[in-house]
């Protein structure tokens, strides 16, 4: 069993304390992503969680035994790093190897079958007699990976194993390493700053920042209720629009628009006064503006396209708003591919109030979030 508990973790150095007081239960067989900015402490955690950082405070226990004074070679851990870590020296087959050498129990030949096994599952039988700088970036993964599969660990440790690779091998590799990991069932803590590795390959992601954890969630579940404005402009590409005002009579007051509250946003605002609307830029309903002298409804604006993106299956539309400066973009929507709209146009945008966020601007704390329930329904229309 690979159960992996976080007990109210802290680490310092010096006077800067990295991690903050994080607690985190991983199950076992869980795939679990760590994910936050440069900086964060999530590569502070994952190195505490191997023993090649000593904790601060707080507790750290694997498959229930305490971590906290065990060296890493007794934790019965794997990790795999961002360079790699290969010894140039030595061939594929004998950078397997290593992971057996100090393992007690295994006879020669067992050492050899096993990695000849290892080898088959990872495709790279054909590779075993070569060295390391003979390899491609996708090759050397497989080679490190192997060395930390060979053993058999209770859980992989893994520190942006993906960031070498170029866009096209690193998206191969994500599936890879999920059919991989759904495979060995082991229990996995990966290590990333990229929301879209997050979102993609994670059972569960845990978002870091400043060294305290913000939120601990399914990745569906993060995307549609974050529990606070940092996690809601992080997970997501584009990123969640924001706008920025104050509580009115009506609802909400912004630099360039108000925006009337239902009874529902109403009464979950309450008398917050500095609030922050959040929605997503597939949320964001554009379209062209064909009559401009047409009255608008509630929560309709009349918006001038600054830049159009185009990606083929969709485009990025920058909008600005005629109060606004004119070099500040107000929102980012995205609509279909054929959908295409001409920068200096005149739109309607429609932002719904079924699908909005709502944020307190000083704490940051979500009052009101788009339900994750209610956005699957929509998607089963």
């Amino acid at each position: 069993m690979g159960r992996i508990q976080l007990d109210h973790l802290t680490k310092r150095f010096g006077d800067t304390v990295a991690v903050e007081d994080v607690t985190l239960d991983i199950e076992d067989s869980e795939f679990l992503v760590l994910v936050g900015p440069s900086g964060c402490g999530k590569s502070t955690t994952l190195r505490m969680i191997a023993g090649l950082e000593t904790t601060s405070e707080g507790n750290l226990y694997i498959d229930g035994d305490h971590m906290n004074y065990r060296v890493p070679q007794n934790r019965d851990i794997a990790m795999v790093f961002q360079d790699y870590a290969l010894y140039p020296h030595m061939t594929v087959r004998e950078n397997v190897r290593f992971g057996l050498e100090e393992e007690a129990g295994y006879t020669a030949d067992e050492m050899d079958e096993r990695v000849e096994e290892v080898a088959a599952d990872l495709g790279i039988e054909a590779l075993l007699d070569r060295k390391p700088g003979e390899l491609s970036g996708g090759q050397q993964q497989r080679v490190a990976l192997g060395r930390a599969i060979v053993r058999d660990p209770e859980a992989f440790l893994m520190d942006e194993p993906l960031a070498n690779l170029d866009a096209k091998l690193r998206s191969q590799m994500r599936a890879e390493l999920q059919n991989l990991q759904a495979d060995l069932d082991v229990t996995t803590v990966y290590v990333t700053h990229n929301q879209t590795e997050a979102m993609t390959m994670g059972d569960r992601i845990a978002v870091l920042n400043d060294g305290s954890l913000q939120q601990v969630g399914e990745p569906l579940e993060l995307y549609h209720e974050p529990a606070n404005q940092f996690v809601a402009g992080f997970i997501g590409e584009p990123m969640m629009n924001f706008l920025r005002g104050r509580r009115s009579k009506a609802g909400f007051a912004g630099d360039f628009l108000e925006y009337p509250f239902d009874d529902r946003l109403a009464d979950v605002v309450g008398d917050v006064d500095d609030l922050v609307i959040g929605i997503r830029p597939e949320a964001v309903d554009v379209r062209r503006d064909e009559d401009e002298s047409a009255p608008l409804g509630d929560h309709e604006y009349r918006m001038t396209v600054t830049v159009t993106e185009t990606h083929g299956d969709q485009n990025v539309v920058h909008l600005t708003h005629a109060d606004a400066a004119s070099d500040h973009d107000v929102l980012q929507a995205v609509t279909d591919g054929m959908h295409v709209v001409e920068a200096g146009e005149s739109v309607v945008v429609t932002l719904d109030p079924e699908r909005i966020h709502v944020f307190d601007g000083t704490g940051g704390d979500a009052l009101c979030n788009r339900r994750l329930e209610t956005e699957r329904e929509l998607t089963q229309v």
